[in-house]
């Protein structure tokens, strides 16, 4: 017996009714749990920065820098990975709406980018890269799992066809609804809320004396050996990845994850 979930949950919450010739606006649940993860997880941060005597009026510009480097890699690493030619012929795109396009690698990129610049000014008060970043990514594993979930409801980045009986038909998906398909997203999300209760069960055990550099391994070596293994039960999101062994999201996977195993060996050197 053939046994599926039909997904037909609507990306839009409510919309914004015109007013004085402006709008319609929909919102939608993607917005709101993108933003949530920020919220969240400024609220985490306070609590980490109480904890370890940090100073709290830091909170709001490391927020601001983060908010603004994961935009800006995500939206760049989109068309740098997957439609440079648009980045280069119309370099504008990148910044003009519609949003249609972030790359979960150039995020990454961007947040790396934002915490060296944020943590040069705060080396004083002992917020080092590292001692930032391994706090940084408990926030990030909660914030992807609520963009994965966002995934979901906007019915995009399906999985390939299955016959598994929690597979899916996105109904609101007009190019893959016809079959039932594996619920990808569901499975990242998933895994990203449990990286991120390892990750603050590790911070809330050993606080200030976390090795630098341990949370920061884990989390690269979590999210992007799952993502490479994942990419093999998702549809590719571009026509010329099919030309390749590997699609772009598991060729840019592979030194993510070396760059984890070395942050974690060096956590372990540290500590000795």
């Amino acid at each position: 017996m053939i046994s599926y979930i039909i997904w037909d949950a609507s990306p839009e919450i409510f919309t914004i009714p015109e007013f004085m010739g402006i709008g319609p606006f929909p919102v939608r649940w993607y917005g709101l749990l993108f933003a949530a993860g920020f919220l969240i997880g400024q609220q985490i941060m306070i609590h980490v920065f109480k904890k370890e005597g940090k100073p709290l009026e830091d909170i709001d510009s490391l927020t601001l820098y983060m908010v603004l480097s994961t935009v800006i890699g995500a939206r760049v690493g989109h068309f740098l990975f997957y439609q440079p030619e648009v980045l280069f012929k119309n370099p504008l795109e990148v910044i003009l709406p519609p949003y249609a396009g972030l790359a979960s690698h150039g995020a990454i990129i961007g947040i790396i980018t934002g915490l060296l610049l944020y943590s040069r000014s705060r080396k004083s008060t002992g917020q080092t890269f590292l001692w930032v970043a391994d706090r940084m990514v408990i926030n990030i594993a909660l914030a992807g799992a609520f963009i994965r979930f966002g995934n979901l409801m906007n019915s995009e980045i399906v999985g390939k066809p299955t016959d598994v009986p929690w597979s899916f038909i996105f109904m609101h998906n007009t190019e893959f609804r016809q079959i039932p398909r594996h619920p990808a997203q569901l499975y990242e999300s998933i895994s990203c809320f449990i990286l991120f209760f390892i990750l603050l069960a590790i911070w809330n055990k050993y606080k200030a004396s976390t090795p630098r550099g341990l949370l920061v391994g884990i989390f690269f070596v979590w999210v992007f050996t799952l993502r490479f293994l994942y990419e093999f039960l998702k549809e590719n999101q571009e026509a010329f990845e099919a030309n390749y062994a590997l699609n772009m999201g598991q060729i840019l996977s592979i030194p993510a994850v070396i760059l984890g195993l070395y942050f974690i060996v060096q956590s372990r050197k540290r500590n000795i």
